[in-house]
């Protein structure tokens, strides 16, 4: 127990009070105004607190902790630009619906604003990405003190977690004494309740959907045969109520790999992994528009799929009643809890016994064989051939990191529905690819195995990361399309259009970059690998795999099988 003072008292106080409201993990960077905090987090045996140099990193760290565990996690950084350096990873949490708690320490008001070192505007620094910030103050030690830091405490628990789960920002003004020097300071005031409770604790009722609201979806779902389930990206654990639910309707079940949906021991008869190929097939897409959409989590990455959908009537059930809905053409959105939503539905349908149109379920599974079997034949090496060969090689609950631009793509699009339990998580809040391997990092301090899919800028984007993840033991597999460049501009008329010298310079932006010695740096095993079983052998060890690609004939090649899905389906 370290020493207390009118500094460090009130701090053991509010993180005991976080303690006890259930947190698990905080993320730690180095300095000197912060220090109390950092060392209070540090004697609290039911927090492990994890270090990280740089608070850029340290942000995305406890974003993918608090994405693994669901639960809200700390994060600190001392005064200055350092709290500035926190802001990607809170925009990221606000968008994706993250739980953080954020403090930052800071200089107190008479050493501010008159030229003292580290010393900037943090005053609500976030904006409108911070769910929540209040001024800690500066407080006597007292009885008053002490309800106020535990009080507090539970506050930004429980309003990280609740309702639209996001940010809250916490500025912490600190005096000296910042050093855990001995002060007469009597214990008892700042004790907490005695049978170990949070000071507060905070409770939602679920979101259940009325039984009007049951009764209504429950009607639309009986009376067209020709509809559609979209699972997109989401907290809750969906994949057996909306299986139940798929089978209750007869209707396919098109899981973005995020959803938890498209992978596992469940009943998997109705999941159509393949969609965004199907979609492109304007014959398929036609023959296949469906009477009705309900759509759980948030909406998918696939252009195909948001542009099939913007003609499609939808309804969107989403427990924060968040708008996301890009296509703008959803006439109903429920504010409901999905899991409950898909369970209500399926007993309602049961009841009715309603008689579903198998023909229409079966149609999409057997275009689905179509795309497996046009991946199979494409050669080698070819990214999403690599991820997919993965599926069978992966050990049961692992988790794979999803980097943006083309992996987050190529593994919605390709990756195959498969029993392996397995997790996807990804930065897909504001789509970006700061912080990735941070936030894989973060994930795999969690526990358990863990994957990253990533191309080689992002990987340079975030070296951070590999320092992080090697300084807290993470023990990570990286998986590394290394194709000379941002390879997703490629796709885009941009590549055609643009000088060549330009294009190439500032926005395919090649990095050169020997791999190589990027792993000797992070002290990690090397491996590059050119086919899918090389990658699968490779990947079962932690380290780096390369895998080498060239960017113009991966671009040909994703048209191709793209064109032989088309031509399989009755495309001119």
């Amino acid at each position: 127990m370290i020493p207390a003072n009118r500094t460090f008292a009130p701090l053991r106080a509010f993180v005991d009070e976080l303690a006890r409201c259930g947190v698990q993990h905080a993320v730690t960077s180095p300095g000197s105004r912060n220090a109390p905090i950092l060392l209070t987090l540090a004697d609290e045996e039911r927090i492990r607190s994890l270090s990280v140099l740089d608070e850029r990193s340290a942000g995305f760290l406890a974003l993918g902790a608090a994405k693994a565990t669901r639960r809200p996690v700390i994060v600190t950084c001392t005064s200055g630009t350092a709290a500035a350096n926190l802001l990607p990873a809170v925009i990221e949490a606000h968008e994706a619906r993250v739980p953080l708690i954020v403090l930052t320490a800071d200089r107190p008001p008479e050493l501010r604003d008159v030229g003292a070192g580290q010393a900037i505007d943090q005053v609500k620094l976030y904006g409108t990405a911070a769910k929540w910030f209040v001024e800690v103050g500066n407080h006597e030690p007292g009885r008053a003190t002490a309800i106020h830091y535990r009080s507090l405490a539970c506050r930004a628990y429980f309003t990280a977690a609740g309702g639209r789960p996001g940010a809250v920002h916490l500025n912490l003004p600190l005096r000296e004494p910042l050093a855990p020097v001995e002060e007469r300071v009597d214990p008892g005031i700042w004790a907490g309740r005695p049978d170990g409770r949070p000071w507060v604790e905070h409770r939602e009722p679920p979101r259940e959907p009325g039984a009007a609201i049951v009764g209504k979806l429950a009607g639309e779902a009986a009376g067209r045969a020709r509809g559609v389930l979209v699972c997109g990206s989401t907290a809750e654990d969906l994949a057996a109520p909306a299986a139940r639910l798929a089978a209750a309707t007869g209707w396919p079940l098109l899981a973005d790999p995020t959803s938890g949906v498209r992978c596992g021991r469940h009943d998997r008869s109705h999941v159509i992994a393949h969609y965004d190929a199907l979609l492109r097939s304007e014959r398929f897409a036609g023959a296949h528009r469906p009477d009705i959409v309900f759509r759980l989590g948030d909406t998918p990455t696939s252009k195909p799929l948001r542009a099939w959908l913007e003609r499609s009537p939808q309804v969107v059930i989403d427990p924060h009643s968040t708008w996301h809905e890009p296509t703008r053409a959803a006439p109903t959105i429920v504010a409901a809890d999905a899991t409950l939503t898909c369970t209500a539905l399926a007993d309602e349908l049961e009841r009715v016994q309603a008689a579903p149109d198998r023909a229409w379920a079966t149609s999409w599974r057997a275009a689905d064989g179509v795309v497996a079997d046009a991946l199979a034949a494409a050669p080698d090496p070819f990214e999403p051939k690599v991820y997919a060969a993965l599926a069978p090689a992966l050990p049961d609950h692992a988790t794979l990191w999803l980097s943006s631009s083309m992996p987050v793509r190529d593994v919605e699009t390709f990756f195959p529905q498969t029993a392996t339990p397995l997790r996807f998580l990804s930065n897909r809040g504001a789509n970006g690819i700061d912080g990735v391997v941070s936030s894989a990092a973060g994930a795999g301090a969690t526990g358990g195995p863990c994957y990253l899919l990533i191309g080689e800028l992002a990987l340079l984007h975030d070296l951070g990361g590999l320092l992080a993840s090697r300084r807290q033991g993470v023990e990570l597999t990286i998986v590394c399309v290394n194709n000379g460049g941002g390879g997703i501009f490629d796709f885009l008329p941009v590549a055609d259009s643009a000088a060549r010298e330009a294009y190439e310079e500032h926005i395919a932006t090649p990095s050169g970059v020997d791999l190589a010695r990027v792993a000797a740096m992070a002290d990690i095993p090397h491996t590059t690998a050119t086919s899918p079983a090389e990658v699968c052998e490779a990947a079962a060890r932690p380290g780096l795999v390369e895998v080498r690609t060239d960017r113009a004939e991966s671009v040909a090649l994703h048209r191709r099988v793209f064109a032989q899905v088309r031509e399989a389906l009755g495309d001119a």
